[in-house]
Order: C-alpha cells, then sequence, then structure tokens
C-alpha cells in the first residue's frame, strides 16, 4: 500500500501531493496538523522531516528525492494542459534542471526556518541568520525568473514540470503565513505568471495550501476554513 506521511502546511509535502494527483497515483494519507513528537517522527524518519514516502517496500524522505523517484517509476499522464514532464530532469539540461530545483527548495528552506521561528515568538527581523534568510528571497527569484522562457510557460516549456509545482507551493506558503515576508511578485512577471496559473490547476486546487498560525486547532468541513481555540 503506498502511503504518504506529512503535516499539512509542508509546502515540500504538498508539492509531492500535487505530483501525486498528477500522476493519478492513489495513497494513504498519514496527515499531522502540526509536528508530533520527536519519537513519532524518528519511527517515521531519521531525519524528522516530512513528506515520508512507502511505496512497494521502499521507504523514501526529501522531497526531491521522492519527485525523482515518482517521476522515474511511474509514467506521466499525456493530458492536462500543459501535460506533466515525464522526468525531474530532461536528459540535454540534467544539470541545469536539477540546479532549478534546488534553487527552488533554497527558497522553501529559508521560509520555513522563518515560518518555524515565527512560531516560537522570533520575526525575521529580530535574528541576524533569518534576516539573511530572507535577504535570500528576492536573488533566488531573481536567479529563477532568468531561466523562465516567458510568461506563458514553466521551466520546461511545454510541459508542467516538478520545479514548477515546487516553486509555486514553496510561495503560496509564504503567502499563507503570518510571516511579514512579501516576495513582490510584481517585479517577477513570468514567476508571477506562472504562479496565477497553477492556482487554478486541479491538482493545486485539491490539495491547497492551509492559512496558519500557531493559534490554528483544525480546519472546518470545507477542509480550508481554519478553526482556532
Amino acid at each position: 500500500m503506498r502511503s504518504l506521511f506529512y503535516t499539512l502546511g509542508s509546502p515540500f509535502a504538498r508539492a509531492i501531493r500535487v505530483l501525486l494527483h498528477e500522476l493519478e497515483l492513489d495513497y494513504g494519507k498519514e496527515e499531522e496538523l502540526t509536528t508530533p513528537t520527536v519519537e513519532e517522527r524518528a519511527a517515521v524518519t531519521p531525519t524528522l522531516q516530512v513528506p515520508t514516502l512507502r511505496d512497494k517496500g521502499t521507504t523514501l524522505w526529501e522531497s526531491g528525492l521522492i519527485a525523482d523517484y515518482l517521476l522515474s517509476s511511474y509514467p506521466a499522464p499525456e493530458r492536462g494542459d500543459p501535460p506533466l514532464a515525464p522526468h525531474l530532469a530532461r536528459p540535454e539540461s540534467a544539470w541545469e534542471d536539477r540546479l532549478i530545483l534546488a534553487t527552488a527548495q533554497t527558497l522553501g528552506s529559508a521560509a520555513t526556518i522563518i515560518s518555524q521561528m515565527r512560531w516560537a515568538g522570533v520575526a525575521w527581523s529580530d535574528n541576524d541568520y533569518l534576516t539573511r534568510c530572507r535577504d535570500r528571497l528576492p536573488h533566488l527569484l531573481g536567479w529563477l525568473e532568468e531561466r523562465l522562457p516567458d510568461t506563458g510557460h514553466g521551466f520546461f516549456g511545454a510541459h508542467l514540470s516538478a520545479q514548477d509545482i515546487f516553486l509555486v507551493c514553496h510561495l503560496d506558503f509564504i503567502a499563507n503565513r503570518p510571516l511579514d515576508l512579501d516576495p513582490e511578485l510584481e517585479k517577477f512577471p513570468k514567476t508571477d505568471a506562472l504562479v496565477t496559473r497553477l492556482r487554478t490547476r486541479p491538482s493545486f486546487l485539491d490539495n491547497p495550501i492551509l492559512w496558519w498560525d500557531p493559534d490554528v486547532t483544525g480546519y472546518a468541513e470545507d477542509g480550508r476554513t481554519p478553526l482556532y481555540a
């Protein structure tokens, strides 16, 4: 039985959920609203991170590795507008494609570190390291913007790439957390257009990013409206 262990708010896990949707793969959902104890998490993965995928006797963690495994193991349906790319990296630009993914993941890591510290009461503006994390964002977005071909396509042109999925999930995470972060997407029109397009794609709509702050205790029956204590 295929299953995915994740917390609802993780942008890394959301990207894998979107990818599973795009690949039309069923899976058991082992979800948590907030981070479980160290012991509970360590029973699933030694990294104490999510997502973790179990599939056909294989257990994998680290979202980029999981994405590579899924795209290498299962054929991408030849439908969708645009259709999903069948590989994590194209043979003719393998290292460039992997570098794009790594850069998008660095953006996600910077945002989630700021978010974790925000829960502990430390704003990015109060800490030099968190300020450096914040200062990375325009540089990362500028570099990624240069690698998008135009406002009508993602990184792989005629196909939806894992890189597209991860970048939009990370930017949606920033937009749905009270982090005092503004990526200023109006300065990055190709990235802004990509975000706008993917937010209306069925796989994104069915796996929404959820508003969350430390006082949220759950969600209403619509699966989106936060409930507070």
